[in-house]
């Protein structure tokens, strides 16, 4: 795969500031940009590592990759993204914005269908979306639409759970209009987004029922799901899209342990592996059983500190004990001895393939490893309230995504040089680990987070991660990090006119960020896995997830 470029997302951040996406290409062409690719398709079936999903399988209440992964390639969307993160109309055929970005009228393409056979129309969207919103329902992904007019309406107590958003409205079976409370340019890149896919009639009748069992619409439809095993989806032949599908269907198959994955590709019983045990970073990319691919992504790797623990909170003491934590770690050293060089030193929140991205934001220089500074920083905050004799500063992560090396590596840098104790806290599992970060139970550890771009913009990382609305369990604001200084600057790059206008602000609402550490950044990710030898169109998208779709045996 070819390194993604700013200028390419940069462009297509320009083309949606057009304000329609139909001068963006329509639902034709497809995406083929994978190395190594077949000029046909085959009807076998591919097996890919993937979490057990947290979650039932429903769009608005997934924000980990366990359930999005699937999902994404089950559920289209208004708007799809290349591999490049190129944005394209999907089911819209046009997204029109009046003069200040505050109303879009969207229009659907004729012929879309679920795979229960019933149509898509304007209110598979307006109900789905309005259904996320609502308190009553309790959804991950509510967050993302609080823009749209009345979802403040819907977030009050009471609110019934089949409550519809005001600022949407259906003109006829192919149109509807979307009233915003603030303008905004990336809304056209938003609905490109897992949350904002339409859902059938049927959804409602029985939302327990059809978390197991998805009515989809896209590529692949659901086939089976059997828990902690696997997820089988087929090709679904009815989809209309512009992605071209070479296989017959994906198997998403949970493992426990990430070396057992990696012997199952070089022994040809899994064909695509995208999380590195410990054990193969050094060596998988001279491994001559296998296929490798280690290229740099826009994935980050955090992990957060919830406001709510002890020492920690949004004062004086907790700023000063964040900023100490994260002079602390000498990443540097982790990425050489403990990631092999699958990874890339971090300088922001977001990531280099993005436009925005900066080196030299003010306040990164807590990203640095300053032993001596750090102790002095711990030591202020200790006369505000000392830290006691026997706490311990642990970090959370799960035990089944290859991440015991790291975090001990990172809390023993901790414990050398604040002289604290510190140490990892790890789940047995993905799936219990994210269900105690959602339900709070964290309350006297910090937890392993990270980032993996919904949509090609620092908004996605940086509003869906810390803004105000995102708090509470309406988003993936884990740690319910409130500043109304950092959700105004939000507001305003959403409302900016053009690209380089939003992205400086974006870089403001970065420089709180550092200086309060809501999460504290490791490193950036690199797009990296192996597959089988007999696998063709092995390739990572933009999000540095593996291009399902293009790989074929």
């Amino acid at each position: 795969m070819k390194k993604q470029s700013a200028l390419t997302i940069a462009g297509a951040g320009l083309c949606v500031m057009a304000l329609t996406l139909s001068a963006c290409g329509g639902s034709g062409g497809s995406d083929s940009s994978a190395k190594g690719t077949s000029g046909g398709s085959s009807d076998a079936m591919i097996s890919v590592f993937n979490p057990e999903p947290a979650n039932p399988l429903i769009p608005s209440m997934t924000n980990e990759v366990g359930g999005g992964n699937p999902i994404d390639v089950m559920f289209s969307k208004l708007v799809r993204f290349d591999d490049k993160g190129k944005p394209a109309n999907e089911i819209a055929k046009q997204i029109k914005a009046n003069e200040d970005n505050t109303q879009y009228t969207v229009t659907i393409n004729d012929g879309w269908k679920f795979s229960d056979g019933t149509p898509v129309t304007a209110q598979s969207f307006t109900k789905a979306w309005s259904w996320a919103s609502s308190i009553a329902n309790k959804q991950l992904g509510s967050s993302f639409f609080a823009n749209i007019k009345g979802y403040d309406d819907l977030q009050k107590d009471g609110t019934p759970s089949d409550a519809q958003l005001s600022g949407l409205k259906v003109i006829d079976d192919k149109t509807f209009t979307v009233d915003l409370t603030s303008p905004s340019s990336t809304f056209p890149i938003q609905v490109g987004y897992t949350a904002f896919a339409p859902l059938p009639e049927s959804f409602y009748k029985d939302t327990k029922a059809f978390g197991e069992k998805p009515v989809t619409v896209g590529p692949y439809k659901f086939k089976s799901w059997e828990h902690n095993k696997s997820i089988k989806l087929v090709k679904d032949p009815s989809y209309k899209g512009g992605v071209k599908v070479k296989n017959g269907g994906v198997e998403f198959r949970a493992y426990t342990d990430a070396t057992a994955a990696y012997r199952d590709v070089q022994a040809g019983n899994l064909d695509v592996l995208d999380t590195l045990p410990a054990s193969a970073r050094k060596t998988f990319q001279t491994d001559n059983t296998i296929q490798a691919i280690n290229d740099p992504g826009s994935v980050i790797q955090m992990f957060t500190i919830p406001t709510y623990m002890k020492h920690f909170g949004q004062d004086q003491e907790g700023k000063l004990r964040r900023q100490a934590i994260s002079m602390s770690i000498d990443r540097p050293t982790i990425i050489k001895k403990v990631l092999s060089g699958t990874a890339k030193e971090v300088h922001d929140f977001t990531a280099p393939v993005i436009p925005g991205y900066s080196t030299s934001i003010k306040g990164s220089d807590v990203l640095k490893y300053n032993p001596s500074k750090a102790k002095e920083l711990w030591a202020e905050a200790n006369k505000i309230s000392p830290w006691g004799e026997g706490d311990t500063f642990k970090i959370a992560y799960n035990a089944d995504g290859a991440h015991k090396e790291i975090y001990d590596a990172v809390t023993n840098s901790i414990k050398n040089a604040l002289g604290i104790q510190s140490s990892g806290n790890p789940l047995p599992t993905f799936s219990e680990f994210r269900s105690n970060v959602q339900n709070r139970k964290f309350t006297d550890s910090a937890f392993r987070s990270g980032w993996q771009p919904d949509y090609p913009s620092p908004e996605s990382y940086l509003s869906s991660n810390f803004a105000s609305s995102a708090a509470n369990g309406n988003g993936s604001n884990d740690g319910d990090y409130k500043n109304p200084e950092f959700d105004d600057l939000m507001n305003k790059a959403a409302s900016a006119k053009g690209i380089d206008e939003a992205n400086k602000i974006y870089q403001q609402s970065e420089e709180l960020l550092f200086r309060d550490l809501p999460a504290v950044p490791l490193y950036y990710q690199n797009s990296n896995g192996v597959a089988a030898k007999n696998i063709k169109g092995f390739s990572f998208n933009w999000k540095g997830v593996p291009a399902y779709y293009n790989i074929s045996k």
